[in-house]
């Protein structure tokens, strides 16, 4: 069963909390690849940080995670996706990804990036998402707004 979730605004005062969540969530695919930095994996979340797109997953009253989405002429990044490892694997990833593509604004396609040979890309492909390029590092993914309407009902969330 699916753990009850739902989501918080978050501000500056999260950005310290968040930018360890995420060394801890990416250690592991950034060890893999040969591309650990302790301080760099930190420091590229504080650069790129905006509260205003970033809102907090919040469940058994504590802050699990985060989930940004970056507005563009043209598309809708979802950004900094980040789950605490011990709320992996019950529900609140999922459910969290179809509350977020049901928010589309019905014409910018979703597009996202995710390190190669990560687990999250299986997720993101359950909800539509497609190959649109890679390199030796990322991998490129996108959901158009039919895709999105199609997929992102599974969930539920607040």
């Amino acid at each position: 069963m699916a753990v009850a979730w739902k989501f918080r605004a978050s501000d500056r005062a999260d950005a310290h909390w968040m930018s360890e969540l995420r060394a801890e969530v990416m250690r592991h695919d950034l060890e893999r690849l040969g591309r650990y930095d302790q301080v760099r994996v930190r420091r590229r979340f504080l650069d790129a940080f905006v509260p205003a797109h970033t809102r907090v997953i919040v469940a058994d009253g504590l802050d699990v995670g985060l989930v940004a989405v970056r507005p563009e002429s043209d598309a809708l990044w979802l950004e900094h996706f980040y789950l605490a490892p011990s709320y992996q694997g019950r529900g609140i990833g999922r459910d969290v990804l179809a509350h977020v593509l049901r928010e589309c604004d019905g014409v910018r396609p979703f597009r996202l990036n995710v390190l190669q040979g990560s687990a999250a890309r299986r997720l993101y492909e359950r909800h539509g998402f497609t190959l649109d390029h890679e390199d030796p590092v990322d991998v490129y993914l996108m959901a158009g707004p039919a895709e999105v309407e199609r997929h992102s009902d599974s969930g539920t969330g607040a």
